[in-house]
Formats: C-alpha cells, sequence, structure tokens
C-alpha cells in the first residue's frame, strides 16, 4: 500500500470518528473530495478488517477493531502516567535503575525508566525492541505470551554474552521456570555486569499490561537485595494493578514470596 493510500486510510477514519451516527458513501467522498470507486474500495477493506462497520443504511462508522486499538492505546498511556509515582517511589527504595516495560505489537519496550542512584552505565533507549531470550523483561513477557515465545524460540539467539542462553530447549525450561516462579531473572545475560529482574503487572481482567523491570550491578545481586527487590517491586506491581482495576493483592503460586533462583551469597 503506498504512503498516499495510508494516509487517505487515516483521513477516511478520523472523518468516522468525528460522526458518531455515521456517514454514507457519498458524504465521505465530498468531505475527502477523492473519487467514489476510491473512497469505497477503502470503505470494503476495513468493514472487511472491522476498522469500520456499516448498517443496513448503508452508514458507515467506526468499526470494533479500531475502537479496541483506541482503547488499549488510552490504556497504554494511562499506565505510564498510573506507573510514575509508584516507580520513583521504588528507586527511592531499592537505589537500582527502574523501567516500566510494556508490549506493543510484536515488540517488547521500556516505555518510561527511573534512574537510580548506582550510575549504572547503560544506553537503553526507551521504544527500541528488547530482545525476548536475554533480558529479563523480555522473558517474562514471551513466558506469559505464546505467540511471543514460538517467535523467540524460532529466531535466532544471538550469544549476547557467555551467560546469554542460545540453547532453544533450555529457553523453554526458562519459560517455564518464569511462569511457575512468577518473575524473570537476566544474570549477565544481555550485558555483562548487570544482573536484571522483572515482574509482571496485570489489569483488571487478569492479563499482563506491562512489567517493571529493575537492572542491577552484578556485585549488588546478593540474595538479600534481590529479596528486598523483589518484596518492594511486587508490591509496586500491586499499587499500579489496583489502580488498574486489579485488586487481587494475595500472593499466588505464580507470585512466591521468596527468590528460587540460584544467587549469589
Amino acid at each position: 500500500m503506498s504512503p498516499d493510500r495510508y494516509l487517505r486510510t487515516f483521513d477516511l477514519l478520523t472523518l468516522l470518528v468525528q460522526h458518531k451516527t455515521g456517514l454514507r458513501l457519498t458524504d465521505i467522498k465530498e468531505a475527502l473530495g477523492l473519487p467514489v470507486s476510491s473512497v469505497h474500495n477503502m470503505l470494503q477493506t476495513m468493514v472487511s478488517a472491522e476498522v469500520a462497520s456499516v448498517s443496513d443504511d448503508l452508514r458507515y462508522s467506526v468499526g470494533p477493531r479500531a475502537v479496541a486499538l483506541a482503547l488499549h492505546t488510552l490504556q497504554s498511556l494511562d499506565i505510564r502516567t498510573i506507573a510514575r509515582r509508584p516507580l520513583q517511589d521504588l528507586v527511592k527504595e531499592i537505589g537500582d535503575d527502574v523501567y516500566l516495560a510494556m508490549h506493543v505489537g510484536k515488540r517488547v519496550i521500556y516505555a518510561d525508566r527511573c534512574l537510580g542512584t548506582q550510575h549504572i552505565s547503560l544506553d537503553i533507549r526507551l521504544g527500541e525492541p528488547l530482545f525476548l531470550h536475554s533480558t529479563a523483561t523480555g522473558k517474562l513477557f514471551a513466558a506469559f505470551d505464546p505467540k511471543l515465545a514460538t517467535r523467540a524460540l524460532a529466531g535466532r539467539l544471538p550469544k549476547l554474552t557467555p551467560s546469554t542462553i542460545a540453547d532453544p530447549g533450555a529457553l523453554q525450561s526458562e519459560f517455564a521456570r518464569i511462569r511457575a516462579q512468577g518473575y524473570a531473572r537476566s544474570a549477565e545475560e544481555s550485558i555483562e555486569g548487570i544482573v536484571g529482574y522483572a515482574v509482571p503487572i496485570r489489569d483488571a481482567a487478569g492479563r499482563m499490561a506491562a512489567a517493571i523491570h529493575a537492572s542491577v550491578l552484578s556485585k549488588r545481586a546478593t540474595r538479600a537485595h534481590e529479596r528486598k527487590l523483589l518484596d518492594a517491586a511486587r508490591t509496586c506491581a500491586a499499587q499500579i494493578e489496583r489502580q488498574l482495576g486489579n485488586f487481587d493483592d494475595g500472593v499466588s503460586p505464580k507470585t512466591p514470596a521468596r527468590a528460587t533462583a540460584p544467587l549469589q551469597p
């Protein structure tokens, strides 16, 4: 599809959003200044994709898929706003860099960050896709999303550090372990000298809406600090979840109170 056709599609969708009762083909043609045939073809494609809907009296309006996308977008933006203060409080408590991670399309990204007091020299840019096999956050999302897990297991697994999991069978076992313990840990698997932790944030329906990630210098990743970090991160996640309508504060079998992965002494 050409860039101009994309733009015309968005112009058409914007027009439909502005008219809740719908518009007829001739009304859309006149508003956009396009040939009837072009408008009709676009509308048929959009209706087939459920981006637009058509009534029995041939009035076109916004379709369910466009509505769902708008709601998900708003929810995503809300999570950033809602999470900001709890993340800042988490940083004050643990001292490490903290990120808000989100699943956008086929990518897992960091959408926000709060810097800690440890002065970690990391060039992690917000919005860039994360590796699903080596980062704690990527592994967490893949463990709880079968589509992402399939993508990770089927793709190339670059060896970023000597500790990176590059074997599909071992990675599959790692995903199972993450589901069982309810959090993910990356022990210098993405960047040498950095241990990452990720815990889920769930919405009112219990779905994973985002994640909290903490980057810790390996010398600080002791048993005591890990326990403190995970407890604080879960408390932070629970605060955000309550504002998303999830009031389940109980510790489920998938979120044990203590760390179970091998730790440094």
